[in-house]
């Protein structure tokens, strides 16, 4: 978080910093490049296990799929000139409300030619790696320039924001929670010391804002309760600053307002009330949430990390959101400590812990085992907007906490003066009694390369397009087996990987359970022949067919405006290829896929 003054102690004494040092803009930029290019070689290092391997995804390989999808989708919106709202290439005849799911649009336009040029894949592995270092970047830029005097204090600040084994989580899989370098720029025009220039910086707040909803929503969400968070413990500990500023503040929060209001006006609606748009979460939110234990803990993508304890610990691999290991957080307190009189430490201190709190969820669970007491996000029930996010999410606030304090403690620390009458060897001690302290509580959340699986290879069938020959214009091509959930159902990655050159029912996605039912449900609502072949794809088993099953099928394939069911690679795809056969009739094997034409059963 940015401090909205100048940081002064109680009482209106200024806290001693490092005193100014002139450099020349040469030496900066040059600093600056290192510091930015360090960013970009780790985060490449940490994709580094997916490049030129189209056989593999990260471990997430749904949300990985989900998100290709997404990338593929504002490609072709660019380029075709299309709504980048809503989609027909899923879910037919009805498509998707890209407004209500993780669209991502704000990476995705910007990546257009990357993934037109090179393909969905290296669009993705490019978007996690402009995540996690932009991200970073961000905020050492922000440090830089309104924190600390020091390029090394920022640097290492910088690297804990955008690297914390939370933030690799999520890069893996959630590219609409990893990709937070706006955060850093709205909480400056938010936080601003000046008081001047109100509306310019209020226009400026409100296209951020804007940008940042097509980027990711649930991360506003979180950044807004964050920043609210800190200016009422800001104001707290240091009235007279908050009474001076507040007008400023409000009032750029007011014209910032105005402007995102205007601009997202359309898309909020086309969201909540347009096509395929639905209401609450396919999932119960409250259950994803934090043991109390994750915290000291060491996350699976870390050197000291390993694939048991955290499953133990929180939701799945991709919410270790709270994995800041014992080091780090004794490090915390005692710059808390250290730094106290200090009201942005005071702020800092108050979100990180409310934060933390919260991602405890409903009842606080300690090593797998749950204590009965009550968690604090009961607070939240019913609140709107902040009762649908996932509790587990609220770990990723004490990131930047953390990261900000690192890197006031260095600052502090390298900023020392020479001490008792004068020797510089005291001082020189303490610097690095404290720079090794740091290098201690971070050296072992250093990340590993993101851990990735095999995948089934998209069918030459689809891939070089000889479906074609089966499918006329207005027809679709229904993936086997035609269900919800992308581990099962190809339709979502297929489409990816060709760039949505066809048309198919089903997907992985978010829309309403049923025309007339609004619920929110994962992918299109099952029709009877979907879940019959799902069955036969989750068990194994080759189900019995009766000639009602046939004339379902026949109905469901209309509905679908079927022209060809295609099956590529599946872990019981026997048992799966029997069913279908004993539904249409016999299919056949063409280029990599089993294919049935069926045409001549839906007219």
């Amino acid at each position: 978080m940015a401090a909205p003054a100048a940081d002064v102690a109680p009482g209106g004494r200024r806290q001693p910093g490092p005193p100014p040092v002139a450099v020349r803009p040469r030496r900066v930029r040059s600093v600056d490049a290192a510091v930015v290019a360090g960013y970009l070689g780790l985060a490449v290092l940490l994709t580094s296990r997916q490049w030129g391997r189209p056989d593999r995804l990260f471990h997430q390989d749904n949300d990985q799929m989900l998100f290709e999808w997404m990338l593929a989708r504002a490609a072709r919106a660019v380029s075709a000139g299309e709504n980048p709202l809503h989609s027909a290439a899923l879910n037919a005849p009805d498509g998707v409300n890209l407004m209500a799911n993780t669209s991502v649009l704000g990476l995705g336009v910007p990546l257009a030619p990357v993934t037109l040029l090179f393909g969905t894949q290296a669009a993705f592995l490019v978007a996690v790696v402009v995540s996690l270092a932009g991200t970073a970047t961000a905020w050492y830029v922000l440090l830089a320039r309104r924190l600390v005097g020091s390029r090394v204090a920022a640097a290492v600040g910088g690297l804990v924001c955008g690297f914390a084994p939370g933030m690799v989580a999520q890069a893996g899989a959630h590219l609409h929670m990893a990709a937070q370098f706006l955060v850093p720029p709205i909480l400056a025009l938010v936080f601003r010391p000046g008081t001047d220039r109100v509306r310019r910086h209020g226009v400026a707040l409100g296209l951020l804002v804007a940008y940042q909803v097509f980027v990711g929503e649930e991360l506003l969400v979180f950044l807004a309760l964050a920043a609210g968070v800190f200016a009422v413990a800001y104001a707290l500990a240091d009235r007279a600053a908050a009474r001076r500023l507040a007008p400023a503040l409000l009032g750029r929060l007011g014209v910032g307002a105005l402007v995102a209001g205007a601009l997202l006006a359309y898309p909020l609606w086309f969201q909540f009330l347009g096509p395929q748009h639905y209401r609450g979460m396919p999932f119960h939110a409250r259950g994803f949430q934090l043991d109390a234990a994750s915290f000291t803990a060491s996350a699976r993508q870390t050197v000291l990390g390993d694939g048991y304890v955290p499953g133990l610990l929180s939701p799945n691999p991709t919410e270790e959101n709270s994995f800041f290991g014992p080091g780090l957080l004794v490090l915390a307190v005692v710059v808390v400590v250290w730094l106290w009189r200090r009201p942005l430490v005071r702020a800092l201190a108050a979100v990180g812990l409310l934060a933390a709190l919260f991602s405890l969820g409903d009842t606080v669970r300690v090593d797998g085992a749950s204590t009965g007491l009550p968690g604090p996000y009961r607070l939240l029930a019913g609140v709107p907007l902040l009762d649908l996010v996932v509790p587990a999410r609220f770990a990723l606030i004490c990131v930047p906490v953390l990261g900000v304090l690192v890197a006031l403690s260095l600052d502090r620390a390298l900023a020392l003066a020479p001490v008792g009458g004068g020797t510089e060897s005291a001082g020189a001690s303490v610097r690095l009694l404290w720079g090794g302290a740091v290098a201690a509580a971070l050296l072992p959340l250093a990340p590993t390369p993101i851990r990735t699986v095999p995948t089934w290879p998209v069918p030459a069938f689809v891939a070089d397009g000889g479906w074609r020959a089966y499918v006329p214009a207005g027809r679709t091509l229904v993936p086997v087996p035609p269900v919800t959930g992308a581990g099962v159902s190809p339709a979502t990655f297929w489409s990816a990987r060709t760039g949505l050159a066809f048309t198919a029912p089903g997907g992985y996605f978010i829309g309403p359970g049923a025309a007339a039912d609004p619920t929110a449900h994962w992918g299109a609502p099952d029709r009877p022949t979907a879940a019959l072949l799902r069955r036969a794809a989750e068990t194994g088993e080759v189900a019995v067919v009766t000639d009602a099953d046939r004339r379902q099928a026949v109905a469901d394939l209309r509905h679908w405006r079927a022209a060809v069911l295609v099956q590529g690679g599946l872990h019981r795809g026997e048992a799966v290829r029997r069913t279908v056969d004993a539904l249409v009739g016999p299919g056949r094997e063409v280029d990599g896929a089993w294919v049935w034409d069926v045409r001549p059963l839906v007219g």
